[in-house]
């Protein structure tokens, strides 16, 4: 047997909507109005009572009265590609003229002398909080291409200023220094075959002195010649390090 039309007057009718954020708890009204000439019980239940705090949930509208019904959503993280699945029911039936329990009068209703009316549940994000979501993630975009550019325009503002001035001048600088061990080289050439001439044409004392001096000056040579080596080591790693960099 089909169940008798709801007497109780929603309002709304299908669809209860909270407006979020729903960082705090947000509320909404379910009015229930009895347009008829009797007492009328009434029950507001949800598929997800852990959600939502109701008040009052049950009671009697008086025959030509309403009701104000405040529907409480607790706050939760929200997702705005999550659908929403919850629903209400409003389940009513006519009061007995001497009622006297109302729990009784539910337990004892048969099937078919109750109502009911299905309500769902509607999530809605405020457009100005979304607008603001949109514009904080505009600027994140925009700031992390901002950064990228500038990172890129200084590298190349870098190695183009590398290019036009400093590799001449270092690459002069590279030159001089090949040249300045290339003298040093033949200098210290030279002076070997001079001590030779000295130390066969002197006698042996006059060798040793010649042989140390020509070791002083082999190891001043030396000296020299490292030195050189080191600063275009250097200047060669300045350049790679620039590169790099």
């Amino acid at each position: 047997m089909a169940r008798p039309e709801q007497v109780l007057l929603l309002e709304p009718q299908h669809e209860l909507k909270f407006r979020g954020p729903f960082t705090d708890v947000v509320t909404t009204t379910l009015k229930l109005a009895n347009p008829t000439d009797r007492n009328v019980c009434f029950k507001v239940k949800t598929t997800a009572p852990r959600r939502y705090c109701v008040r009052p949930n049950s009671g009697v509208i008086d025959a030509g009265t309403s009701i104000n019904v405040s529907v409480m959503l607790q706050p939760f993280d929200y997702d705005p590609n999550e659908k929403s699945k919850h629903k209400f029911m409003v389940q009513s039936l006519i009061a007995p003229p001497d009622m006297t329990d109302m729990e009784g009068v539910w337990k004892e209703a048969k099937p078919e002398e109750l109502m009911d009316s299905k309500l769902r549940c509607v999530f809605e994000m405020p457009i100005e909080n979304e607008k603001t979501h949109d514009i904080d993630s505009n600027k994140m975009m925009s700031s992390s291409l901002l950064k990228s550019e500038s990172s890129t325009m200084s590298m190349k503002s870098m190695v183009s200023s590398l290019d036009d001035g400093e590799v001449k001048r270092i690459m002069e600088e590279c030159k001089r220094l090949q040249m300045e061990v290339q003298r040093l080289r033949e200098e210290n050439k030279q002076i070997r075959e001079d001590d030779g001439l000295r130390m066969r044409k002197s006698p042996l004392m006059a060798a040793q002195q010649s042989s140390s001096s020509s070791v002083t000056v082999k190891e001043e040579g030396l000296s020299i010649r490292v030195i050189a080596l080191i600063v275009l080591f250097f200047v060669i790693g300045v350049i790679v390090g620039k590169l790099l960099l």
